[in-house]
């Protein structure tokens, strides 16, 4: 009967084995595709398709700088113009 510790070392050989052959395998998959790009002189968007970031519907500006004219939507990060203010002062009225 083996033992508990002789089947963990199996384990631990085994797995060395496994991620050495993964190392190996996706080694060489990765210079398949390398030189098939560089043969058919794909570019990204060939492989991965194109981003479609920015493609929902524009937001309309909540805040308008006076000076500057630039505005912002009041969504993610407020602007440095912004900073320690008073938002409703740059309100856009509608």
């Amino acid at each position: 009967m083996t033992r508990y510790k002789e089947l963990l070392a199996q384990k631990q050989l085994l797995e060395k084995q496994i991620e050495e052959a993964r190392r190996t395998e996706a080694a060489a998959a990765l210079e398949d595709v390398r030189s098939t790009v560089a043969d058919f002189g794909f570019t990204p968007e060939d492989i991965f398709g194109t981003r479609r970031k920015g493609t929902g519907p524009a937001i309309a500006a909540k805040y308008r700088n006076p000076e500057t004219g630039d505005t912002w939507s009041g969504r993610g990060r407020a602007p440095s113009w912004l900073k320690g203010k008073d938002f409703e002062l740059f309100r856009i009225k509608e």
